[in-house]
């Protein structure tokens, strides 16, 4: 393990540190002033570099408010804790902006300052594998079954030039999968052109799509190749294909048909090479019985079907696309990652993300400019996610006050005790309390476990047991933990089960 560099004129403060770092495990190196830690940083390498950075303010030699600028600079991800002096706590405050993690008062409490560095230590080590993770992260991301069921479908259909239908809500992602149908097909070294048939206007898309000869209407001084001569070779996605007017399916359907298609005010035919990938949130089943869309088009473009889940179908996913789009946002801004705590990602999975992956991606562009502090807590978060949280808080409120008491009713007395959660349980028991430690009563969460339940076994899913008993050991697990700190001896007393139990629960559920 990387050592924690302190750096401190006081020769008492740095001993007392080393020692109690020392009996927790941690190994330490120590400074004076910060003209050494730079010089240090130099010659440092991946092993032998800092694990954090515990460091004072007001040195000989330098300040620490300059240092945490000149190493953030160089390492933005490391954590760095500023000790203070209490008439410091103005430098410390405005040490914020500069990245810090947290700031450490003195006089400081010994096993409140090594526990402050074990979290500090803790958040090193889960951002250093989010950023592996994300420096070998492919173009799409996700963990949940339903996502590795997409993911084993580009893979068959890698070597395929058959259409391929993809279905989904809006912002689930439906772009990324037909870029990575191309990027995994023969046709990958050709173009990818996407056109979003709801996005131009009717009288356009026709010349968008085909292309128009030069005098074909008032405005067409020039010859203009269209999307589908532009793709030729590649592949041609053709997103939100449920809007297209009716007359125009009746062209594509022809080029589908037989490869061949007519510029506006041509009389030439123009061969098409283009595989063609289609998208649509809308049901096109129920627009073909309705008239509006061609029942021969849907066949022929319904050739594969591939449906894309919805964000609230793979909560899982939640934890490693918010610490992915933070990273993002903050490249583009050019501004330090910020880093979010395991309470505010706990709230934000529970969030039911009406816009899906593409909301997310707004979240964690919103906070990276609005959180106030480098570590976002379920306080920062936007005002739509923690008014989700209320509505569903007055729901389970509601629900309490209306369902009939477990005593009341004889036949549940003989029921076992409920293996899941509901969806917004835990950020419900925080909105209504502030802790989590007293949640709805049993029935209350019952009846929302029965809904959540339902909605998965009535979407066809065939692992409902497992989906939902991760979800609950991996909040019960995480619950204790923030009861104590962080302290998996206790938390697994606590919950009267072995060490070795909830060691194996925490890397099972991925909990590191």
């Amino acid at each position: 393990m990387k050592p924690i560099w302190i750096v401190d004129d006081d020769q008492s403060i740095r001993f007392v540190l080393e020692k109690a770092l020392l009996r927790e495990g941690l190994p330490t190196r120590s400074f004076t002033n910060p003209r050494e830690v730079l010089a240090a940083l130099e010659v440092a390498t991946e092993v032998d570099g800092p694990q954090i950075l515990v460091s004072d303010i007001r040195m000989p030699g330098g300040s620490g408010l300059d240092l945490l600028e000149k190493v953030k600079a160089k390492l933005p991800g490391l954590p760095v804790i500023i000790m203070t002096a209490f008439s410091d706590l103005d430098s410390a405050v405005s040490a914020f902006q500069g990245g810090a993690f947290e700031y450490l008062p003195k006089p400081f409490d010994l096993h409140k300052a090594t526990e402050l560095i074990r979290r500090a230590v803790e958040e090193s080590q889960r951002e250093e594998v989010a950023e592996e993770r994300m420096a070998a992260a492919p173009e799409m991301l996700g963990q949940a079954p339903a996502m590795q069921d997409v993911f084993r479908a580009i893979g068959r259909l890698s070597q395929s030039m058959v259409t391929v239908m993809i279905t989904g809500e809006s912002g689930s992602g439906k772009e990324l999968v037909a870029r990575a149908l191309h990027k995994h097909s023969p046709r990958a070294n050709g173009p990818f052109i996407a056109i979003n048939t709801a996005a131009i206007p009717k009288d356009l898309l026709e010349s968008e799509l085909f292309g128009h000869e030069r005098g074909a209407f008032t405005g067409a001084q020039t010859l203009r190749r269209g999307r589908f001569e532009q793709a030729d070779g590649g592949t041609l996605f053709l997103d939100e294909i449920g809007d297209m007017p009716f007359d125009l399916q009746t062209r594509l359907l022809r080029v589908l048909s037989d490869g061949h298609f007519y510029r506006v005010g041509g009389h030439n035919a123009v061969k098409a090479n283009v595989r063609v990938i289609a998208a649509t949130h809308q049901d096109l089943e129920q627009r073909v019985k309705e008239g509006s869309f061609r029942e021969d088009l849907f066949h022929r473009l319904n050739v594969i079907r591939l449906r894309l889940p919805a964000l609230r179908e793979r909560r899982e996913d939640v934890f490693m696309l918010t610490r992915h789009f933070l990273q993002q946002s903050a490249r583009q801004l050019g501004v330090d990652p910020k880093r979010i705590s395991e309470a505010a990602l706990q709230q934000l999975s529970h969030f039911g993300f009406p816009g899906n992956v593409r909301q997310l991606e707004n979240i964690c562009h919103w906070l990276t400019v609005m959180a106030p502090a480098q570590v976002i807590e379920p306080k920062d978060l936007p005002p739509e996610v923690l008014g989700a949280t209320l509505d569903w808080g007055q729901t389970l409120v509601l629900a309490e006050k209306t369902e009939p008491a477990r005593a009341e009713r004889p036949e549940e007395a003989e029921k076992p005790m409920a293996m899941a959660l509901p969806a917004g349980f835990a950020a419900t028991a925080g909105a209504l309390n502030g802790t989590g430690a007293q949640a709805a009563s049993a029935s209350a969460w019952e009846t929302g476990l029965e809904a959540e339940a339902l909605a998965l076994l009535t979407s066809g899913r065939s692992d409902v047991w497992d989906v939902l008993t991760r979800r609950f050991e991996s909040r019960l697990i995480m619950t204790a933990l923030a009861n104590t700190h962080g302290r998996r001896i206790e938390a697994a007393h606590k919950l009267g089960i072995g060490r070795n139990t909830i060691t194996r629960k925490i890397q099972e559920l991925n909990l590191e």
